[in-house]
């Protein structure tokens, strides 16, 4: 048996190495992982109720339409219910856009480095991929609207970025925008969008209104702390979201991911909690990289991309003995890199102290 030839170029997605796996490889019993960009502070326990409410009736599948979910996200966003469509994360909402609108004789114009599964879903939907080259760490759109031709179908956009955590700007976003022909689709990937604390961040749900060819991305896997439930969506034009319908499976989201959804998008508290815990810990990574004279990008994600000027996977194995989980810089890109999620405040003293036993070689 052969399957298709061109998914067989298609990247397998690595993500983080699991804990129990490093556990047994080093003989450790406390493991941390800060590799997957995940809340280390959890889900609200409103979530984790509303979870338990539904225990007996996993017998039963979940709402096709997710429609309680739909409308309380629809009051929330201020945006009719129909401009909503759910994922099984918002992986498989990036899945479904590349299936409906990339094929052969299509292209699709994106950032690199940036968030690998659009280059991988491109490549399975036989698509050419056009890859502008990140300026200082950020999207370059200026070049990306002048890379637009023809055949161009679909322009990822990943604001705030992974893996380097910056963002392009309210007037960066507006110019690129008035660029782009209305038959083209921009898909704003705002996966962080809770994190952000800049106020020159666009606020991207009222540009609806004068750009129908823009569809938005935001997920309940990071800052809501549901990652292992996987509800992901996307916020568009009711033509857009029906037509992504018709490539929808049914019963994509599951009856527990849909009510902790709910139950966690009810409690901001927790939400603004969070995303001032993480800019606490952020400091505590910058200060000490600046004390150290290392080179970083400016983040506003739950992550930070530093420059530990050594080689990447040496790091990372060193860092794995140590009982510590971070993404080498190697397999995003950038080598000499580590891509390190924000964790507690003592998960992120225990990296410092091992980071800068590396950086001073203290740690062979």
């Amino acid at each position: 048996m052969q399957p298709k030839q061109r998914i067989l170029n298609a990247p397998v997605y690595q993500p983080g190495k699991p804990i129990d796996d490093v556990k047994r490889e080093f003989g450790l019993t406390e493991v941390i992982k800060l590799a997957s960009n995940e809340n280390p502070f959890g889900s609200s326990p409103k979530a984790k109720a509303a979870i338990t409410e539904q225990l007996d009736n996993l017998a039963l599948y979940p709402d096709g339409a997710s429609l309680n979910l739909r409308w309380d996200l629809a009051d929330f966003l201020g945006v009719k219910p129909g401009q909503l469509f759910f994922g099984n994360g918002s992986d498989e909402i990036l899945l479904m856009i590349s299936r409906a609108f990339l094929g052969e004789g299509t292209n699709a114009v994106m950032a690199t480095q940036t968030f690998s599964q659009y280059r991988s879903n491109g490549i399975i939907e036989g698509a050419d991929l056009i890859e502008v080259p990140l300026k200082d760490g950020v999207h370059d759109l200026e070049a990306m609207a002048a890379a637009v031709n023809e055949q161009t179908k679909v322009i990822w956009v990943c604001n705030p970025n992974n893996p380097s955590g910056t963002i392009v700007t309210t007037s960066e976003l507006e110019a690129f925008l008035k660029k782009v022909p209305k038959n083209v689709l921009v898909v704003l990937d705002e996966a962080y969008y809770e994190y952000v604390v800049d106020p020159e961040y666009p606020q991207t749900v009222p540009m609806l209104a004068e750009y129908p060819n823009l569809i938005i991305l935001r997920t309940f896997s990071k800052i809501y702390g549901l990652a292992a439930l996987r509800i992901g969506y996307g916020i568009a034009t009711e033509e857009l979201i029906s037509s992504l319908e018709h490539v929808r499976e049914p019963f994509n989201t599951g009856t527990l991911g849909q009510v902790a959804a709910r139950a966690a998008l009810k409690d901001q508290e927790f939400v603004k909690s969070c995303r001032d815990r993480n800019r606490e810990g952020m400091k505590q990574f910058t200060d000490s990289f600046d004390e150290w004279g290392l080179s970083y990008y400016p983040s506003q994600t739950n992550f930070i991309l530093v420059d530990l000027k050594k080689d990447s996977d040496e790091v990372f194995k060193k860092l794995l003995s140590q009982g510590i989980i971070v993404r080498s810089g190697n397999a995003l890109g950038f080598p000499g890199f580590q891509r390190i999620t924000i964790g507690t405040k003592e998960q992120n003293d225990k990296i410092l102290s091992v980071l800068k036993e590396i950086v001073t070689g203290a740690l062979k």
